[in-house]
């Protein structure tokens, strides 16, 4: 009299079908799976507790007595970042916030950014505006020449304490883990602020320029120069601070939540990737909802990945088996290898016949994605592209 000895076999199987599209023999009562890849991504999904990833909720009734301080007048992203930063941490948590340039007034400051002609990390000054200043976050990613940028008050703040904010709101992070999404979110937010407050062009030569990130929209609460019944600066600095902080959390709790989990199912893939083809060209993923393209590069170096992985293959909302071109690194349209020429654009019963595969559904004209009604018949299309390097 086993708890489960009542549920119906087929039960399972459908729940099975539904999420990794098993193929039902129902005659024979014979179950194939599609892969043995899906099975190990199952397993490991399973094994993985989402509470791990669940961000913690800050005691909004908690209020320091210590002090911050800032500059006055125009504000800009990078100190209303730095600001709202510092106001997670226990010891400065919901700290009230000074914005002046009096030098005696900022001395009796527990902590001051953006101001003073001072970085100091031993008397808690945070500027960036002195000469002779050069610090920047790292030596940035292997093979460049650096990171593009210095440091200005948010990449200050974020360098000495960014790790504690991130425990703050995630205190279960490993510290390989902590490691990773402190780094994944300077890349992805905070060096962004820092390049635009010490002006670095995202491109040499730019073909539009875009005001819609936080820090064209943070420079858009400045009281303009001819507003009738001026807002209080002050209170429009906070308010600052707030959106900053709500583009801060956003990213992170990607990060953590989605990012950091698909981060470990595609290393998964990558190790596994001879089970999927002998070339080791290929790798297949559980869900097409799985963010791949950020961590692929990195997993390949880490792993001495020879030859590059070409196409990755995993299924779209629908159902349908996607076959998908990895682009060249730092390129957006380039692939290391398309689709083959002669199938680009054509569909359905033209390109099964064309293509001789099975279930072959389309691909795009650009080469770069096809689709198959099975596993199997993606597979081959990976397979056959790769024939004709």
């Amino acid at each position: 009299n086993h708890p489960l000895q009542n549920i119906h076999a087929g039960h399972v199987v459908e729940v099975l079908r539904q999420s990794f599209a098993f193929s039902i023999t129902n005659q024979s009562r014979q179950y194939s799976i599609a892969s043995a890849t899906k099975v190990k991504n199952f397993r490991l999904f399973s094994s993985i507790s989402m509470t791990d990833y669940k961000r913690a909720k800050l005691d909004d009734d908690q209020v320091s007595d210590k002090v911050i301080g800032t500059h006055s007048g125009t504000f800009q992203a990078d100190e209303a970042m730095g600001c709202f930063l510092l106001r997670q941490l226990p010891e400065y948590r919901n700290s009230k916030v000074v914005r002046s340039r009096d030098p005696k007034l900022l001395e009796t400051l527990d902590i001051v950014i953006d101001v003073g002609g001072i970085y100091d990390h031993a008397k808690r000054r945070y500027d960036h505006h002195q000469r002779g200043y050069d610090e920047r976050f790292d030596d940035g990613k292997e093979g460049t020449e650096g990171r593009c940028t210095k440091l200005s008050a948010s990449g200050l703040v974020y360098r000495h304490y960014g790790k504690d904010v991130i425990k703050a709101f995630y205190p279960g992070l490993s510290p390989e883990h902590l490691d990773f999404v402190y780094v994944k979110l300077y890349d992805t937010l905070l060096e962004a602020l820092d390049a635009v407050d010490t002006g670095v062009e995202m491109a040499p030569e730019l073909l539009y320029r875009d005001t819609t990130g936080l820090s064209s929209r943070v420079g858009r609460l400045n009281p303009r120069w001819n507003e009738v019944d001026a807002p209080n600066p002050d209170e429009r600095f906070m308010e600052a601070s707030r959106i900053c902080g709500e583009d801060f959390l956003s990213v992170l709790t990607k990060i953590v939540e989605s990012d950091l989990p698909a981060q470990e199912f595609v290393e998964k893939a990558v190790l596994s990737r001879h089970e999927v083809d002998p070339s080791g060209e290929i790798i297949s993923l559980h869900s097409g909802g799985l963010p791949w393209k950020g961590y692929l590069y990195e997993l390949e170096k880490k792993h001495g990945v020879d030859p590059l992985i070409k196409f990755v293959l995993y299924t779209d909302q629908a159902g349908m088996w996607r076959v998908q071109a990895v682009t060249v690194e730092g390129k957006a349209f380039e692939n290391r290898l398309g689709l083959p020429e002669e199938w680009r654009g054509v569909r359905d019963e033209d390109l099964e016949s064309l293509s001789k595969i099975k279930g072959a559904r389309f691909v795009h004209a650009a080469g770069f994605i096809g689709g198959n009604d099975t596993y199997e018949g993606a597979l081959e299309m990976a397979r056959v592209a790769l024939t004709r390097k």
